[in-house]
């Protein structure tokens, strides 16, 4: 990619977060993403083109110095910053801008600094062979997979349901959703199969911004914010179909939607327990049963089944590393709040004090041996408060990633004898070559932790007021087996 050659028309728009928007490149299985800035301050940008380049790089250097590290290399792709002829910026911006939902346009592109991150196109992964059907690649984004010890919780509530769950009500409450998800966390982080399998199934039975599926790099299935339009399931079948011409359970020759929708969450399953496409699985098992930390009573799984299947994830897979990672937050916000106040008085009190406990970075193996020698034990010091305060930043960047697992058909059945019996062929499970990464692991901005704590609060108050049993999609018998759950025995 010559960057003094750059055409805006070699780009399109790929879609965009709270604070950066994305572009891919129509040939090249590449992406550039760009800040964005609120739109009062599209004239006067609020920081100079050194101090994005600053940003940008700093995003670069938390994902691979410190969440490498802890994720596994295997998994990130943490890119380079780029420097763009500021032309080229701004008529992609132009040409971009039409595309945008309107609800993030209360934001704009930086057209200013020429700085970008410049990162492989996960969705159209370049293992891809040149087989009749195009990639699948699936993006999910799993949340946190554990309930936080009862010690620095001032609510009962936070130690039976999962922050999901509860901030699910909070989100129809507030109009960003119009219906409740029932995907709960801890069943796709349990490594129980069963219970993973219902956590994707009811992802793709209302996906919000947790779950969007790609076909050769176009977006074939997702929610869109607010929208009251139902997702068209008959549409993600039609295009799956083609991917599992041998899967069982046929009628007649023809897989029947239930059976295909099935083998479809099963490979996913298999990708997320796998260790990553790179030697397979073989990992140890981790069991988590004796925390206790591990059902959320708002899930809709039969608690007694669980009993029946084994659980733990294996230790190489992804949903293992992320959830190690997530568990840093030892002391939930509220145990945090008191240590982030110790830092932040010290910070005031001498505020050159901000560069040596490294509040803003630089994200290096320093940052990353202060976080993992942190003590146990509280000194009363400034540094274990900001140790403390760091740990926290990295679980929530890991609550907050995205994995984007990538399944490309294995083309084997053009290789097949000519020989090999139908029958043969229509039973075996579909091939496929699999990568599993890990996005989104920008750094979580140290003065944020305040905002944390009151929308916490928030949530667990609404919960309170509005949190009961999920209604919906499931038959009587189904809806008063879950009920059993919850009535004290």
């Amino acid at each position: 990619m010559e960057v003094d050659k750059m055409d805006e028309n070699d780009w399109k728009y790929h879609g965009e977060g709270n604070k950066s928007l994305v572009v891919s490149h129509v040939q090249l299985s590449r992406v550039l993403r760009l800040l964005k800035y609120p739109a009062e301050d599209s004239e006067n940008p609020p920081q100079t083109a050194e101090q994005a380049f600053r940003q940008i790089q700093n995003i670069v250097d938390f994902s691979s110095n410190v969440m490498s590290s802890l994720l596994g290399e295997k998994f990130i792709h943490s890119g380079e910053v780029v420097k763009l002829p500021l032309e080229f910026v701004r008529q992609l911006s132009i040409k971009v801008q039409h595309q945008r939902p309107v609800w993030r346009c209360d934001k704009v592109m930086d057209i200013y600094s020429g700085c970008a991150l410049c990162l492989p196109n996960l969705t159209s992964p370049g293992l891809h062979q040149q087989t009749h059907t195009p990639p699948l690649c699936i993006e999910i984004k799993p949340k946190c997979g554990f309930l936080p010890s009862p010690k620095h919780v001032s609510k009962d509530i936070k130690t039976k349901v999962c922050r999901f769950c509860m901030h699910q009500h909070y989100k129809v409450a507030n109009g960003k959703w119009k219906r409740r998800s029932l995907y709960c966390p801890l069943d796709l982080f349990s490594g129980n199969r069963q219970r993973m399998h219902f956590a994707i199934r009811h992802l793709i039975e209302e996906p919000q911004n947790n779950f969007k599926i790609f076909k050769g790099g176009q977006c074939i299935y997702s929610s869109k914010e607010g929208s009251d339009d139902s997702l068209d399931l008959n549409s993600l079948l039609h295009h799956l179909r083609p991917y599992f011409l041998y899967g069982n359970n046929r009628i007649n020759g023809h897989m029947t939607s239930k059976a295909l929708l099935s083998d479809f969450i099963q490979v996913l399953v298999n990708a997320l327990l796998s260790g990553g496409g790179e030697g397979g699985g073989g990992g140890g098992v981790t069991d988590r049963r004796g925390e206790g930390r591990s059902f959320c009573e708002a899930s809709l799984y039969n608690k007694e089944r669980i009993r029946h299947g084994s659980q733990g994830l294996p230790s190489d897979s992804v949903l293992f590393r992320i959830l190690q990672t997530q568990m840093l937050d030892s002391l939930d916000i509220e145990g945090l709040y008191p240590l982030y106040c110790r830092v932040e008085q010290h910070l005031q009190d001498f505020p050159k004090e901000r560069t040596r406990l490294q509040i803003d970075g630089p994200y290096n193996e320093a940052f990353l041996e202060k976080l993992q020698k942190c003590s146990t034990e509280d000194d009363g010091s400034v540094e274990f408060a900001a140790a403390k305060v760091h740990q926290y930043r990295v679980a929530m960047t890991a609550k907050d990633c995205s994995i984007m697992v990538a399944l490309v058909p294995s083309g084997e059945e053009e290789d097949d004898d000519e020989g090999l019996s139908a029958q043969r062929r229509l039973f075996r499970p579909p091939a496929f070559s699999c990568s599993v990464s890990i996005l989104d692991l920008d750094p979580k901005p140290f003065d944020s932790i305040p905002r944390q704590l009151r929308l916490d609060q928030k949530i667990v108050l609404c919960y309170l007021r509005t949190g009961s049993l999920p209604k919906g999609i499931f038959t009587a018998a189904e809806r008063d087996d879950c009920t059993l759950l919850f009535h004290p025995v």
